[in-house]
């Protein structure tokens, strides 16, 4: 689809004599349904000088005009013209509201990010539309944010049904994911399955993996941001779709017309219910609620709400049921000063739940994080060569590491609570993008943190404060034992930890076609995830930063060459990136982790580093279109010992991380066929991820024990899948409201059986001979979806 323009041409009606200029700006929104003209590319033409800027999330516009009176005609492709007359002596605010060009209804959402924008100093940065997102064949018929961005360079995740995703060699918990800004702990439903993000109700993603803005911070690897969409100001409007193994539904529409909007969405699966016809007595099911509130003030001021709640549901027989999930919400209040300030102020909520039940043992387990943030942000447009950023947050933890307790009056289990833990990080930053000539634009930034430990908690304390003791008889990490206890009362400082985190980014620009830029960050984050496996678990805790758990720090280097070429046809990404991290989470070899009091006692920092190159080559335009993306890259860890006796992780010596992929290759292709049939297919290929396999084994105690040498010394064998789709679009009655489509796929069309993990056995009826299996979760899996609005 061609990338929606936005071409303001200023003819001058006069010839003004004083050459002073004034800001015109307000806001571009439809006339449907009021919904901003949000994230275009914006053209302003002054008697044939042309200024090229952005429309922001809202579909605000700034643009510095000379005075006089001047004719304007407004146009962007896929909407009627707009000409008037203005007179500018002064800051003016002029809004525009345009009505849909009915021929050009289909065509203006495909590819609206995919031109590059070679001025701008943004790099390492991937943009896609929910109909981009909607075209990408995945697993199980649902489209899905999470894995749409796995086919993009630099992203890779563990494997077939895992949760989370991998940034440039990150883990996953060093992603920072925002629903409308406000953090989101656990991105995935049934394990992996199924992502927490209904594609409904999304206006566009944003992914940062590198240069990322001094607005943003609390992770080290990259940020995703995912916008809802707003409900429609003008009339009433149905989407939902029916699928094999879950559907959903999204109503729209006005409560006051113009002025006061409401969306709902929600989904569910319903694979649990074919198995009442069977003799298995378990369930499994996810659903999910959004909704998004917009109140349009006036022309300066807009109050948004948005809300999300999810839960995952599992129970076997009557021995074991979990249920976790997300709860989000967000009040955040726009207003615009003057033409040249405007601000946004949000309060915003985040709980995420975990409850597992195990009757054969009789105990419930529950655990958890919430955090209330409050952020402020101001955007100045100084002039038309310089714009800032400027805001502050402040962010509060309670962190419930798990409660365990009997389920049963017979149960042998005694309650026990591990103490809540509870922080405050706080933040202010300024962040400055600036025009130095026609050829150098430079986005340059700091951001302050601050993160205190609080109490109310009970600290041990340790012999030279060593949470973990080294045995030189054994050459192995033991729990030290600790010598004291000393109790924080409520909201005391237990420890606090300052940062500097500076920003940067240029863009030199080649030609109007091409240009080259560089960019810096170093980021800090203050809370960790405490987990052993290779992907995100929802029994995962998370631990905040104290006496004994340093913050992480790393800083990223990345330069790249970017290129629109054949009139934006075609657009080419180069990025190479280095990384370097310290105070990385590491675990002494059997560390228990769940349950655990004194988490400290196993764990152990080292340092990281991860470098690599990537492409990605889009063709936008045209019945085929779709892109290619290449990665090679490494993902390294080093834990050494704090002194020269011990032997550290690994004999010292650095390790492929869980997330290295040394190869990754995407290649997505859309086919416009006609009018009533499109066609899609993605293929990847990805080297086998890091695994700790047994050299060999010994005989001890009548036992056969297996003996392993370095840690992620094997690697999986390669990971590889196509996938293919078709959308069937019936011909529209022009008398009903009424649209539908079908949409028939197939995952892993050629039936490849990925290895989701390999164990190690015994020859039935031998005492030496060892075989190793394999298990698999998917084979060829066929779906097909009914789509439908009115």
């Amino acid at each position: 689809m061609k990338k929606t323009l936005l071409i303001v041409s200023i003819l001058s009606a006069s010839m003004a004599f004083s050459q002073n200029k004034f800001n015109v700006s307000g806001k571009i929104t439809q006339v449907t349904n009021n919904k901003p003209i949000a994230l275009t590319s914006v053209s302003f033409y002054l008697d044939n000088s042309e200024t090229i800027t952005q429309t922001d999330e809202l579909g605000n516009y700034n643009l510095s005009i000379e005075s006089g009176t001047h004719q304007l005609t407004l146009y962007v492709e896929g909407f009627q013209y707009i000409t008037q007359k203005i007179d500018v002596n002064q800051n003016t605010i002029l809004n525009f509201s345009l009505k849909t060009d009915a021929q050009a209804l289909d065509e203006i959402v495909i590819n609206t990010t995919n031109k590059i924008n070679i001025r701008k100093p943004e790099m390492s940065v991937n943009k896609l539309t929910a109909a981009e997102i909607k075209k990408a064949p995945v697993v199980l018929g649902e489209t899905d944010v999470l894995k749409t961005i796995l086919l993009l360079p630099g992203v890779a995740n563990a494997g077939e049904g895992t949760s989370g995703f991998n940034v440039r060699g990150g883990g996953s918990d060093q992603n920072l994911l925002l629903l409308d800004q406000t953090s989101v702990y656990s991105s995935s439903h049934l394990y992996g399955f199924f992502s927490v993000f209904n594609n409904d109700a999304i206006s566009n993603i944003k992914l940062y993996k590198g240069g990322i803005p001094a607005r943003y911070g609390g992770r080290t690897s990259s940020v995703l941001e995912i916008n809802q969409k707003s409900g429609d100001f003008k009339n009433f409007k149905t989407t939902g779709g029916l699928g094999i193994l879950s559907s959903r539904l999204l109503v729209e529409g006005p409560i006051i017309k113009d002025k006061l909007s409401y969306l709902f969405a929600g989904r569910a699966s319903y694979a649990h219910l074919f198995l009442k016809f069977t003799d298995i007595k378990s369930t499994a099911y996810f659903y999910d609620l959004n909704t998004k509130w917009s109140y349009l003030l006036n022309n300066k001021n807009q109050l948004y709400f948005t809300g999300y709640f999810g839960r995952d549901i599992f129970k076997f027989n009557d021995n074991f049921d979990n249920n976790f999930g997300n709860t989000v919400a967000n009040l955040t209040w726009n207003s615009n000063y003057n033409s040249d300030i405007n601000g946004e102020t949000s309060f915003r909520f985040s709980d995420y739940y975990y409850g597992l039940t195990l009757n054969f043992i009789g105990f419930n387990w529950k655990s958890g994080i919430k955090n209330f943030d409050f952020n402020y942000k101001i955007n100045h447009d100084v002039n038309e060569k310089l714009s800032l950023k400027y805001g502050l947050s402040s962010l509060y933890y309670n962190f419930n590491p798990g409660l365990i307790e009997p389920n049963s009056i017979d149960s042998e289990i005694n309650r026990y609570q591990i103490p809540h833990k509870f922080a405050w990080e706080n933040a202010v930053f300024l962040e400055a993008e600036h025009e130095l000539n026609k050829h150098l634009i430079v986005n340059y930034g700091l951001r302050y943190s601050n993160f205190k430990r609080l109490g109310q908690e009970s600290i041990n304390i340790y012999q030279n404060s060593n949470p973990v003791d080294y045995n030189e008889q054994t050459e192995t990490y033991e729990k030290a034992v600790p010598i004291a206890t000393k109790f924080y009362n409520k909201n005391k400082t237990i420890s606090t930890f300052n940062n500097f985190e500076p920003r940067l980014a240029v863009s030199l620009l080649l030609n109007d076609e091409q240009s080259v830029k560089f960019s810096y960050n170093r980021m800090s984050q203050y809370v960790h995830l405490i987990s052993n496996t290779t992907a995100a678990t929802p029994l995962d805790i998370w631990e905040p930063s104290g006496p004994y758990i340093k913050p992480q720090i790393v800083d990223q280097y990345a330069v790249g060459y970017f290129k629109n070429f054949k009139e934006n046809e075609y657009s080419l990404e180069i990025e190479s990136y280095f990384k370097l991290g310290k105070n990385r989470l590491d675990y002494i070899d059997g560390a228990d982790l769940i349950g655990n009091r004194a988490i400290e006692q196993v764990l152990l920092t080292g340092k990281t580093e991860a470098y690599g190159l990537e492409f990605l080559l889009r063709k936008n335009t045209g019945k085929l279109s779709g892109w290619l993306a290449y990665t090679i890259a490494k993902s390294l860890q080093q834990t050494p010992g704090r002194n020269a006796n011990e032997k550290g992780i690994n004999n010292s010596e650095w390790y492929r991380t869980a997330h290295d992929r040394l190869h990754d290759l995407s290649v997505v292709a859309n086919y416009e066929f006609t009018k009533k049939w499109s066609f899609n297919a993605a293929f990847v290929l990805q080297s086998g991820r890091p695994v700790t396999y047994p050299d060999g084994k010994y005989e001890f105690l009548g036992f056969q024990v297996p003996n392993y040498n370095k840690r992620n010394n094997y690697s999986m064998p390669a990971f590889h899948h196509l996938d293919i789709s078709a959308t069937y679009t019936p011909t529209k009655n022009e008398n009903r409201k009424w649209q539908s489509e079908w949409v028939f796929g197939v995952y892993n069309v050629y039936n490849r059986k990925n290895a989701a993990s390999i164990s190690f056995r015994t020859v039935e009826g031998s005492d030496n001979l060892t075989e190793t299996t394999k298990l698999s979760i998917f084979g060829i899996v066929p779906s097909i979806t009914y789509n439908f609005k009115f």
